[in-house]
């Protein structure tokens, strides 16, 4: 294979689309990004319109291919990784959506969840999918749309119509409607998947009254799925790639194995911990996944998962106006004076792991006349700190013994930020050299289904760290810090 080969990584996002060539050996050759609208028709609910998705991703994926044939490369292949959960229905025979896509922070079916949850049926969806109940995950999402588009029930029982989260779309729309598949990771963030017997399961299906015809065919991570139509980049290149954006950033910052953690910060943040070959059934109410499959062999994940990182210095940016640019947040967070005693909740959607309290919503507490604009934006950074922290807790809790953390997104180039991360997690913390881990996941995943690499471990090779930072607050001001911060997530679930 030629040394000007590339490959080729589509990252869609929750508040943007990105596609990066990369080389065999991670470095990045191009980059394209768009951002899109956030649709809240109601409060709690978050939709994004499909045929913008889709005009993103075209956009900058045919803009990524086209400068790096320009530096001399080729694509070889594509890989997919996408916002995991969000939920989209489509005629299967002209690919039209037939609903907004509902949004992985939309709350909209909280009432559902806790019914079935009152009813007993908590235990089965745990032992079986790994998850909570919960309308963070796709399965009532879907139901929701077969039940309030009119016919879209009984079109989806005859085969008329395509249930996929983002990557299933984005490869169906790739495929010109040839593929309709979904990898096992992204399929394990549906409450309809069985982890160990790895296929949709008909107790789950039965429960969340989902016919089975509308569901997407399971593959491995890395396989030939098709090609791209041609009048896509002008010539078919092969689909050999994807994984919800979590496991891809996990497979990028090559934690894999046992042990090996790492954290994202984007919209929301989530942390994986590599469990090896078998799920790991959280008795703290964190999520077991699929981290990967390869070859029909899985190895699993446990994981955490906040609703809001990145949202909330968006909400600072356009709900409350007091930056005009998110990178203006660490400028204005280090003249906060450090002992104002500010909190800020982002529930803006309900918060996520431990608590999944759906109900739950946004507080800013201990304000004095002497808060102002930097107070509040080093709350907005603490709440990160704080959320990881949680997260970290119960995986204690869950018997895992973390002595570092490595870290990826767009919110760890703030270095205050990541100082701030390790002395309140009383943790190490390592971000890597290739700040693209995400895409670069998808990319190796593509590379890896291609025969561009042999094995996943090839990815170890191609991480580096870029720093470190470890703990440096006195242990007493860390636990009144946390003992202050927990009495504010108790008044938000008030």
């Amino acid at each position: 294979m030629s040394d000007r080969t590339a490959i080729l990584a589509i990252d869609q996002g929750t508040t943007s689309s990105r596609a990066i060539a990369f080389t065999r050996e991670g470095m990045a050759l191009a980059v394209a990004q768009e951002e899109f609208a956030q649709n809240y028709p109601r409060p709690g609910w978050v939709e994004h319109d499909p045929e913008v998705i889709w005009a993103t991703v075209l956009s900058t994926a045919r803009k990524a291919v086209s400068a790096a044939q320009d530096l001399g490369y080729a694509i070889a292949c594509l890989g997919v990784t996408n916002q995991r959960e969000t939920t989209l229905v489509w005629d299967r025979a002209t690919g039209r959506p037939i609903h907004n896509a509902i949004v992985w922070q939309d709350r909209r079916t909280a009432k559902t969840t806790a019914r079935l949850e009152a009813q007993g049926h908590g235990a089965m969806v745990l032992e079986k999918a790994g998850l909570v109940l919960d309308p963070y995950f796709s399965a009532t999402k879907l139901a929701f749309i077969l039940d309030t588009v009119p016919g879209a029930r009984e079109r989806a029982e005859r085969g008329e119509l395509c249930f996929g989260t983002v990557e299933s779309f984005l490869i169906f729309r790739l495929t010109a409607g040839r593929v309709h598949v979904s990898d096992a990771t992204n399929a394990s963030r549906t409450s309809l998947y069985d982890l160990v017997a790895q296929d949709w399961d008909d107790d789950l299906l039965a429960l969340f009254d989902i016919p089975r015809e509308v569901l997407p065919r399971i593959v491995d991570c890395a396989e030939r799925y098709g090609d791209t139509d041609p009048s896509v980049f002008g010539e078919a290149i092969p689909i050999t790639g994807a994984a919800g954006d979590q496991q891809a950033a996990a497979i990028g910052q090559a934690c894999l194995e046992p042990g090996e953690m790492k954290s994202t910060y984007g919209t929301g943040a989530f942390m994986l911990l590599n469990t090896g070959p078998a799920p790991v059934i959280s008795r703290n109410r964190l999520l077991a996944t699929t981290a990967w499959r390869l070859n029909g062999t899985s190895s699993f994940a446990l994981e955490g998962s906040v609703l809001s990182a990145g949202a909330t210095v968006q909400w600072l940016r356009d709900g409350l106006g007091i930056i005009s640019r998110s990178s203006e947040v660490e400028a204005l967070a280090r003249d906060a004076d450090p002992d104002s005693g500010v909190y800020l909740v982002p529930a803006f959607t309900g918060l996520g792991a431990p608590h999944w309290d759906a109900d739950a919503r946004g507080l800013l507490s201990g304000l004095t006349r002497g808060a102002g604009r930097a107070e509040i934006a080093r709350a907005a950074l603490d709440s990160v700190a704080y959320q990881t922290r949680d997260l970290l807790d119960a995986m204690a809790a869950d018997g895992a013994d973390v002595a570092r953390l490595k870290v990826d997104g767009g919110m760890v180039v703030n270095d205050a930020l990541m100082q701030r991360l390790a002395d309140l997690c009383d943790s190490e913390v390592i971000r890597p050299r290739n700040a693209e881990t995400t895409a670069w996941g998808a990319a190796f995943l593509a590379g890896l289904g291609a025969g561009l690499f042999s094995a996943i471990s090839d990815a170890a090779a191609l991480w580096q760290a870029d720093r470190s930072f470890t703990p440096a607050m006195e242990a007493g001001h860390r636990e009144t810090l946390i003992a202050g911060w927990r009495a504010a997530v108790k008044r938000a679930r008030m």
